[in-house]
């Protein structure tokens, strides 16, 4: 039973769970609310899908890479003032890609909300981290409630877009974000007490992030202009090439580094790798499919931005009550049964999409379409409180900026792999939204393994001077 000051504590945690949710809210929205609205745009700005692969990953790519550096930003700077600076910037960039007038203005507007929504998730994490100190149930309680949160908005990011689209035109998804950006930021002010949680000694790693974003945009670069351009071709051949050198820089570089932006010995933690590569696959597949299947029912099958958002109606209700669900039994049983069986449903949702053709009916489509975010949204608020209870308290920010960069870089690949499968007539998007699922099944199938081999229960924490010791079985 609980005791007086856990329910006190519980409680008082409440409002920060709703502050935080917001930019939650707004970061995962534009992952899913942009792609009912990819005809509308191509039309209206006259692009191709390379151009919408951009249009896309323009947003995940800075939103994964940036994210890194944000986390040290909030560990050394506090995350209140982290939080906030990303809703203001996320906020501008908004309004920039509600009035831009070509595509290369959307492209820009779209690169500095991804670097507004870096600053968002590591520090709104470390914000729950602090408010739930030890408490590892009430932490995976948190986590599910704030995932939740963000869940609504990639269930309902199809729903609420295809209505807008429909009505106000496709520059409205972007300014909707203006209203959700300055209620968080109210609701900040008013319920999440001044940073106390902070190290000067922090310093950020100028030369770490730059080759970071040179090894993971020159890598998406090379994947998506394959198909349009030839894999001969020197611009695909010079990004190549590039991602590789810069990703051999990049480890060395932050191995020699007294303040890496990247901390190599945090992997060694444990159920911090395994917790890593689980989301990283988890989201490559997610996202990928996600833009392959939006061309599928939009371009394949010609549904309008309305249709396609009601059609994806059925990921609301699971999305929302698997994430509660999820913190409810990880904070008896720990992350390991909750990963495993999320990612067991997932892999049973995808290979019921593999099965999609030019005339399948809407009704094949609900049960992978209730089974695949069932399954996300069972396994990843399991995956989240895994990583936070790995590191000490003051390292929460920098340790949810490595986990969610590489599940955001897992998206940026998913989206540059899987629509170059897809190609720009109906025949090669049903045809790529075959072989993604292909991809996406054996990804699954590795991520359920590492969750069985290498999550282990965490019956509970305690502190021994400033750290924060978490047993294992």
């Amino acid at each position: 039973m609980a005791t007086t000051a856990q329910q006190t504590q519980a409680t008082g945690i409440n409002p920060i769970i709703a502050a935080t949710s917001f930019g939650f809210v707004v970061t995962q929205l534009d992952v899913t609310i942009v792609n009912v609205a990819l005809s509308r745009i191509a039309a209206g700005l006259s692009v191709h899908v390379a151009g919408l692969q951009w249009v896309v990953d323009a947003y995940t790519l800075p939103f994964a890479v940036l994210m890194l550096s944000a986390g040290v930003l909030g560990d050394r700077f506090g995350s209140r003032r982290a939080y906030l600076a990303g809703l203001a910037i996320f906020a501008a960039a908004s309004l920039a890609c509600g009035l831009a007038p070509n595509v290369a203005t959307l492209i820009a507007a779209r690169a500095v909300q991804g670097a507004g929504g870096a600053l968002l998730i590591p520090s709104s994490l470390a914000l729950l981290n602090h408010a739930a100190a030890s408490d590892h149930g009430l932490r995976a309680r948190a986590v599910g409630l704030w995932t939740a949160g963000g869940s609504v908005a990639i269930a309902a990011g199809p729903v609420a877009g295809g209505l807008l689209v429909a009505s106000l035109g496709w520059r409205s998804i972007f300014l909707v974000n203006l209203p959700l950006c300055a209620v968080g930021i109210y609701l900040t002010l008013r319920a999440v007490p001044p940073d106390a949680h902070v190290k000067t000694t922090h310093h950020l790693d100028p030369l770490g992030q730059s080759l970071a974003i040179l090894a993971v945009g020159g890598l998406t670069c090379a994947v998506i202009e394959t198909r349009p351009l030839g894999i001969g071709h020197p611009l695909v051949l010079g990004c190549a090439v590039l991602a590789v050198a810069a990703a051999v820089a990049f480890y060395f570089a932050e191995t020699k580094s007294s303040e890496p932006m990247l901390p190599f010995e945090i992997f060694r933690l444990p159920n911090f790798s395994p917790a890593v590569i689980f989301g990283t696959f988890m989201n490559l597949s997610f996202y990928g499919i996600f833009f392959v299947l939006s061309l599928y029912l939009e371009q394949a099958r010609g549904y309008s931005a309305l249709r396609t958002g009601l059609a994806y109606l059925p990921l609301m209700c699971t999305f929302i009550v698997s994430n509660v669900a999820s913190g409810v039994i990880g904070s008896r049983t720990g992350p390991r049964l909750p990963m495993i069986w999320g990612a067991i449903g997932t892999f049973a949702g995808f290979l019921m999409l593999s099965r999609l053709g030019p005339a399948t009916a809407y009704a094949a489509m609900v049960l992978p379409f209730i089974i695949i975010p069932a399954g996300m949204g069972f396994a990843i608020p399991a995956m989240t409180a895994t990583v936070l209870s790995s590191v000490d308290r003051s390292r929460s920010g920098t340790a949810s900026a490595v986990v969610n960069a590489a599940r955001q870089t897992g998206g940026a690949i998913g989206v540059a792999i899987f629509g170059a499968l897809a190609g720009n007539s109906p025949v090669q998007i049903i045809h790529g939204l075959k072989s993604a699922s292909y991809i996406s099944l054996g990804l699954l199938l590795i991520v359920t393994l590492v969750a069985w081999k290498y999550i282990r229960r965490i019956h509970k924490t305690f502190e021994v001077g400033d750290e924060v010791v978490v047993p294992m079985e």
